[in-house]
Order: structure tokens, then C-alpha cells, then sequence
């Protein structure tokens, strides 16, 4: 390895870089005085009124009370509201009735699933290690599980952070095992470090470290602080104001960090023992009964040497394998004894169940890798935090440990100005489709510019406030005058609303969406009365750490199952079929932003896919079960059911004709049989705009 003195950030005006908005400390202004006040029902409100106001524009009317409780529900817990939802809150005329749903939705185990599927997506999440052949991450399902678990116990945001960078450094008593469920939980919760793709195979051992560190990187600085750090590894950042030096002094704490077993191929990651009680007891009970095992083994070649030595002349000493020389019976007796005990080691190496996630390695500073080669080394980068934040509290890195607790702990101070930003612009995004930075995972100069500056740190500093609370952001947002508007455009504002702000980002109406892959499955499932909503487990059909696709002979992958998409396994580099037509996330990276297309196998699947045939004909024979029925109730409720609304008087005229009972066919014509009939028209109504799109 060359060694060659190195100078990075040199050329980089810090004091200037703190100017860019996003690194200014966040600091809470006053909203501001709008002429709408009866507009105003969240302090959300007058930040947006007042740049409408300032172009000549206000909001749409509100959404009509049906149209409101669908996107709500389809927001917080990714399925359409049942018949009786609706009836609830259409009979509610309290003025909190809007209020009361949001709760309801907040409290249901489904809204983890939901908001849970939006932070996998930034998690990178996947069940296999993808760029090679695909090996399964067998116990990555525990991290999915944890992170469902936190947003519906509302964890406090930087609580969840510390977690994932840091959770196995966090103070733990071993004596107490009623810390030892707490303890796991934030094992499995640095499965986040862990989870990135991996090239396995990768024969150079130190390159394959430094592509996972600077994976890890990339997923930090992107999702947590909107950065790009990957692109400071060969060189100076060419926009950010982060160095060479700064990229491996960050490096140099998750190179202290392990995160695989080895390097040799195939590699293997780390994963860390999370037992319960229960397993300790079971282990303690197993390893003494191996140690008893290996007594009674002991104690037969014991008793057998004895006999031989008795047996032998006076001075003599037995020599050569003294096993060998043991009667037959006494061989047999002891093979039989060690086969057992073997079987005994080898139930014991899978009696503590373990899960992806990283743990503390030797510390050490990282050399400068010059053009990001580490065979051509520069100086020693100390582990810290890029330079630019250095006017701020600087954490300490000490020999005693990797650094991560004090990263983490950096990462969620209040004076951190881009964590809480990034996070309450990526909510924004998850509810409008589109954040207040248009770029959440770019923080930086190439990244957008914040339509909303003042909204954007008044939100950041209301999360702060509320202890890092998730669902107080949710609440804002949903109570607020700008979120409950209609899609429509006013009749009044509507041609100026084009020329001022065709792109909506001014938020003259609700943003229309067409529902994302995971919504969509699993609300056609919903309302066919097919959906399995049991949660949480693993759906892999392999072991752990065993080959489960590798583009050619094998493809152990399987996604017929009714439960809730979140639970499929997302295979890198095998992605289920709906998924990939329906734009869902590549779990290569980071993405806080999914794209939407409009493309033609998406109306052809609507047409032609298995999924929507069974989803038609299970809805059918809903509907068709009740003999008393007439069809122009089955109708309604086929919209009820589907669309959440009665079909309009002409909806029916128009269907009843085609629904009617036909004669019957006679032996030499095929004829389409009245289930069949109604089977097309559900799927008619499912694979409608009004259905797929969320007004």
C-alpha cells in the first residue's frame, strides 16, 4: 500500500457553507397573518394561505365528508374504509368527528403496516443481499417487525434513530432480564446498518469492507441528514461542503463497527444473539446436559483404560490408540454416546435465535483512500463529523468504542439543523406526494429548494416540542384546512390556479394520487374479502443465509399469500411483479420519494392479472350469495363496498341491463353464465380510476 501525503477541504469556505439554508440552525417563526382566517385550523394553515394569498389564489372547498374518510384511511393505514366506517362517521355530527377517525386510525395496529412500509422504503430494506446471487436474509423480518412495532407504539423519533445507529451500545444490565426484551429489541434495530446489499462473492475482502462502509454511509447521510457523503469518497464533494477528510472520519466509525462475520467467499454477515427467557432457560437446560454427556463419555473411556491397564504385565504402559484396543461392545457403546452427543452441539447452535445487526469492533481511524482506492493511502482521518457542523457541539470519539453512540447521538440533538427537517419533510411527502423539499433524500445545493421555508422549520421545531412525535406531525397535518380541501379546482381560482401554479406546489387543492403498489393489492384484497391480516413473521420459504434466487436454475420465491404486502419478501434483483409495474421501491437505496408512472401494462394487468380475476370473482360471489337480493341492490352494494359511495341514479340505469339474467344458452352456444356476468362488472369497478386513484 502507497502512502502519499493528502490535503482535502482545502478549497472549501465553511463559514460560506454555513449560510445554505439547510445547515442554518432551525429556529421556530411566527405563522404568519393571513385574510382567511376562517381558514386557519392548524398552525399549518397561514404559512400555506399566505403565499396563496400573495398569488391571487386560495384553497378548494372542503372535500365532501366521504371522499375526506377515504384518503384519510387510505393515508394512515393503507386500506379503504368498511361499510360501517362510513356509516359511523357520516352519523357523527360532533364538530371532533374528523378528529375522532384520525385517532382511530393512529390506535390501529394496520397504521404501523402502512407507515412502517414508508420507512422501509427509506431503510432500503430487503430479505435477500441482491448484487450477486441472492442469499436469504432469513431474519431480516425482525427489523420489519421492529420498525412496525415503534411507529404504532409512536416512538419518539430520535429514540428510533438511536436505535438503529447505536441500539447495542445503549446502558444494559445483563443481570436483569426484564431488560432483556428492551436489550433485543435494539439488536435487531441496527439491522438497519446491516441491511444494505452486498456483494458476497467479492474476492478482494478490503474492498468488499469499504463498499459496505460506504453503502452505510450513503444510507445515513441520505436518509437521516439528506447528504450525500458516498460522493466524497474519491474526492472532495463537488456542490456540499463535505471533504475527503470528513467522509473518512465518518468511515472510520463503522469501520470500528462489525458488521460481517468474515470476508472470506461466500461472506457472512454478523447477526446478533436476541433470546428471550424462555431460550436462556432452554440453553442453560441444554448445556448442562451436554456437559452431564460428556461425563458419561469420559467416564466409559475411563472404566474401559482402567480394564486394559489391569490386563497388562507389571511396568508395562499402554501405548498406541487406546481406543482401538477396547472390546468391540465398548466401541460401539461409545460412538453411540458421542453421535448423540453431536446431535446435542447441533441442536444447540440453533437454540438462540438471533437477527441481522452490528456490533462493536476494534476502533481505529481510517487513512484518506486517495481516488478512493485503499491501496493508495493518504493521511489518517480521526473519527468525527464533517466540518461544517463543527461549530456546533462536537461529540468526543474516544479508543473505548466505535463512536456510533455519540454519531447518533449528534445525529438527534436539537441543534442538529437538517434531522428534523429531513424527517418532517419526508411526512409532509407521505401525505401530500410530494414534500415541501421536492428532493427529501437531497438536502444539498443540487437538491430543490424548499417551497415553504418557514412552514418547513416551524414543523421541524414543532417535532422537537412534542418529544419527537411522529403522530403529533400527523395531527397537524390531518386537522389542517390545507390537508381536508378537495382535489378539485374552484370554479372561481381554477384557470389563474393553471397559470400560477400548474404544478400545485403552492397547494391551491389536494394533491391526486394513484395508489402505490403495496395500497393497492392489499385494498383489491380488502374489499374482495380475501385480505389475511395477521402481522408480523417471516414469509421466506428458505433458511436463513441459504441461496433463494440466482437468475438462472433457482427461484425459491413465492408472493401467492393474502396477507398484507408489507410481508412479502422483497427479493433484490427478483421483485414481485406487481411491484415492479406499480413503481415500488428499489431497496438498493435510499428512497424517500417514490416515482409514479402512468404506463400501459398497468391497465393490461388491471385487465388480465390473476390477482384482480380472483379478487372480481370472490366479490361476485359475495354479492350473489343473498338470493333476496334484487340488482340494483347488489349494485349498490358493489359501490359501497368498493368505492365507498351508492352509485348515482344513472350508474344503476346503465348497469341493470347488462347484469340481467340472460336466456339460457342453448347445448351448441357458449354463453357467459350470471356469475361470470358479475364477476366482469366487479372487476369493471375495481380496475376504475375512482377505485385506483385516492381523490
Amino acid at each position: 500500500q502507497a502512502t502519499v501525503a493528502a490535503r482535502p477541504g482545502q478549497d472549501i469556505d465553511f463559514e460560506q457553507a454555513r449560510q445554505f439554508w439547510s445547515f442554518r440552525p432551525v429556529e421556530k417563526p411566527q405563522p404568519p397573518v393571513v385574510e382567511q382566517v376562517d381558514q386557519v385550523q392548524t398552525g399549518i394553515d397561514p404559512f400555506i394561505l399566505a403565499r396563496l394569498e400573495a398569488s391571487g389564489l386560495t384553497l378548494s372547498a372542503r372535500a365532501d365528508r366521504r371522499t375526506l374518510l377515504r384518503r384519510v384511511t387510505l393515508d394512515l393505514i393503507g386500506l379503504p374504509p368498511t361499510p360501517s366506517e362510513t356509516n359511523t362517521f357520516l352519523a357523527d355530527e360532533s364538530p371532533d368527528a374528523f378528529a375522532k377517525v384520525i385517532n382511530r386510525l393512529l390506535n390501529s395496529p394496520h397504521y404501523g403496516e402502512r407507515w412502517g412500509r414508508h420507512w422501509l422504503d427509506v431503510a432500503r430494506y430487503a430479505d435477500s443481499n441482491g448484487l450477486d446471487e441472492n442469499i436469504a436474509h432469513g431474519n431480516a423480518w425482525k427489523y420489519r417487525d421492529y420498525v412496525i412495532a415503534s411507529f404504532n407504539a409512536d416512538k419518539p423519533y430520535d429514540q428510533f434513530l438511536i436505535e438503529q445507529i447505536a441500539g447495542d451500545l445503549l446502558p444494559y444490565d445483563a443481570q436483569d432480564v426484564t431488560q432483556l426484551d428492551a436489550r433485543n429489541e435494539r439488536l435487531i434495530a441496527t439491522g438497519f446498518l446491516s441491511l444494505g446489499p452486498k456483494v458476497l462473492a467479492e474476492v478482494d475482502a478490503m474492498k468488499m469492507e469499504m463498499d459496505i462502509i460506504d453503502e452505510q454511509l450513503d444510507t445515513v447521510g441520505k436518509s437521516l441528514l439528506g447528504l450525500t457523503f458516498g460522493c466524497a469518497r474519491c474526492h472532495d464533494h463537488k456542490f456540499d461542503p463535505v471533504s475527503q477528510q470528513d467522509y473518512y472520519g465518518l468511515a472510520g466509525i463503522f469501520k470500528s463497527t462489525r458488521v460481517m462475520e468474515h470476508f472470506k467467499k461466500v461472506a457472512r454477515w454478523h447477526e446478533n444473539p436476541v433470546p428471550s427467557a424462555d431460550d436462556l432457560e432452554r440453553k442453560t437446560f441444554h448445556e448442562t446436559t451436554i456437559q452431564v454427556q460428556k461425563i458419561r463419555i469420559d467416564q466409559i473411556v475411563a472404566v474401559a483404560k482402567q480394564k486394559l491397564i489391569d490386563a497388562l504385565p507389571p511396568d508395562s504402559k499402554l501405548e498406541g490408540d487406546v481406543e482401538n484396543q477396547f472390546p468391540a461392545e465398548t466401541r460401539a457403546e461409545l460412538k453411540k454416546e458421542r453421535d448423540k452427543l453431536a446431535a446435542m452441539e447441533k441442536e444447540m447452535e440453533g437454540l438462540i435465535p438471533t437477527a441481522m445487526g452490528v456490533s462493536d469492533g476494534p476502533v481505529t481511524d481510517l487513512a484518506i483512500h486517495l481516488r478512493g482506492s485503499h491501496l493508495t493511502l493518504g493521511d489518517r482521518a480521526p473519527r468525527g463529523i464533517p466540518e461544517v457542523f463543527t461549530h456546533l457541539d462536537v461529540p468526543q470519539f474516544t479508543s473505548a468504542s466505535s463512536g456510533r453512540l455519540e454519531l447518533a447521538q449528534w445525529l438527534t440533538s436539537r441543534d442538529n439543523p437538517l434531522t428534523a427537517r429531513v424527517m418532517v419533510n419526508r411526512i409532509w411527502r407521505w401525505h401530500f406526494g410530494q414534500g415541501l423539499v421536492a428532493s427529501p433524500d437531497n438536502f444539498g445545493l443540487l437538491g430543490e429548494r424548499p417551497s415553504h421555508p418557514q412552514l418547513l422549520d416551524w414543523l421541524a421545531a414543532e417535532f422537537m416540542e412534542s418529544g419527537w412525535s411522529i403522530r403529533h406531525v400527523h395531527r397537524l397535518i390531518l386537522t389542517s384546512s390545507v390537508y381536508q380541501q378537495s382535489s378539485g379546482r374552484s370554479v372561481e381560482v381554477g384557470s389563474r390556479s393553471d397559470e400560477v401554479d400548474p404544478e400545485n406546489r403552492l397547494l391551491s387543492r389536494f394533491p391526486l394520487r394513484r395508489m402505490e403498489a403495496e395500497v393497492l393489492r392489499d385494498s383489491l384484497l380488502a374489499v374482495s374479502g380475501m385480505l389475511d391480516r395477521s402481522m408480523g413473521r417471516s414469509m421466506l420459504t428458505v433458511p436463513n443465509r441459504e441461496w433463494i434466487f440466482n437468475h438462472t436454475s433457482k427461484d425459491e420465491t413465492k408472493y401467492d399469500s393474502p396477507r398484507r404486502s408489507i410481508y412479502l419478501p422483497v427479493v433484490r434483483n427478483n421483485l414481485y411483479d406487481v411491484f415492479q409495474l406499480f413503481d415500488y421501491s428499489d431497496a438498493s437505496v435510499v428512497n424517500g420519494s417514490r416515482d409514479s408512472s402512468t404506463v400501459a401494462p398497468q391497465a393490461l394487468f388491471m385487465l388480465n392479472s390473476e390477482l384482480i380475476q380472483d379478487a372480481a370473482t370472490r366479490l361476485a360471489e359475495r354479492l350473489l350469495a343473498d338470493t333476496e337480493l334484487s340488482d340494483s341492490e347488489r349494485i349498490a352494494l358493489l359501490y359501497r363496498d368498493v368505492l365507498g359511495r351508492p352509485p348515482i341514479e344513472s350508474e344503476t340505469a346503465r348497469l341493470l341491463p347488462f347484469v340481467a339474467p340472460q336466456p339460457k344458452p342453448s347445448r351448441s352456444s357458449s354463453g357467459t353464465s350470471r356469475s361470470q356476468t358479475w364477476a366482469a362488472l366487479c372487476q369493471v369497478i375495481l380496475a376504475s380510476n375512482e377505485f385506483i386513484y385516492v381523490r
